[in-house]
């Protein structure tokens, strides 16, 4: 696995992901990865020479994580905050995937018809929460990722609808608190919700966090997968750790 020379400035640091499977800028007080991104990008259903966006995509994480374990063809990320978007074109070049994962800087709410219907799978890790919810700095890099600011739940599954072609699928981890609101918006976006993980801390915990996928005009018929618990004790599950490869 080849690793190229990259500049690292003095607010970030270099970090390496559980497993070894990529390398990763990440600013030292703004929004650091967690074992999120892994889920999904395990979780998303990928076939070869796929066409993949991350909308929202952050550093990059899952667009890479996606071109290293799938044969996607390319996968394009879409991220509104530039010094997001400067340090995920940078953490592609480390880890040697340029050929491959593409990050664009941009409001995925001023997408134009262009890009409709290009993309099979869209993928997204988006803010969870609403702006008046919790604390939140405005002019914050984890704030912005952590909330909607430039764009909340049904900008994320419209657009995402309109980026689909026919039968492509959307692919997402949000609050299971908002499960309901998800299934809604997908299908009010024209996209039927296929398969559900609900997340769970620990197996005697309630659920966290869901993944969904849906499918773009699908048929009716949701599947409604075994649960997914993160730890055990202080350590990750067999499964979770597994999905670090």
């Amino acid at each position: 696995m080849a690793m190229q020379q990259v500049e690292l400035k003095e607010d970030e640091s270099l970090d390496t992901l559980k497993g070894g499977a990529l390398k990763l800028i990440q600013h030292q007080r703004g929004y650091r990865f967690s074992v999120d991104p892994v889920m999904l990008a395990n979780f998303v259903s990928v076939s070869e020479g796929d066409r993949v966006v991350d909308l929202g995509c952050g550093g990059g994480i899952i667009a890479m994580l996606i071109a290293r374990w799938t044969t996607a063809k390319e996968i394009l990320g879409i991220e509104i905050q530039p010094a997001q978007v400067e340090r995920a074109q940078r953490n592609v070049v480390l880890n040697d995937l340029s050929e491959r994962v593409a990050i664009c800087q941009g409001d995925l709410r001023e997408l134009t018809e262009h890009s409709h219907g290009l993309f099979d799978r869209v993928v997204s890790n988006p803010p969870f929460r609403a702006p008046e919810s919790g604390q939140c700095s405005f002019g914050n890099e984890r704030a912005h990722s952590r909330h909607e600011l430039a764009g909340g739940l049904n900008d994320f599954l419209t657009i995402g609808s309109a980026l689909l072609r026919q039968g492509g699928t959307l692919s997402m981890i949000h609050l299971s608190e908002r499960l309901v609101d998800i299934i809604a918006g997908m299908r009010q976006a024209d996209i039927e919700p296929k398969r559900v993980r609900l997340i769970h801390s620990r197996s005697d915990s309630a659920a966290r966090l869901v993944l969904i996928e849906g499918r773009k005009r699908g048929r009716p018929g949701l599947e409604i997968e075994p649960p997914l618990y993160v730890y055990n004790g202080m350590d990750y599950t067999d499964e979770v750790t597994a999905m670090y490869r």
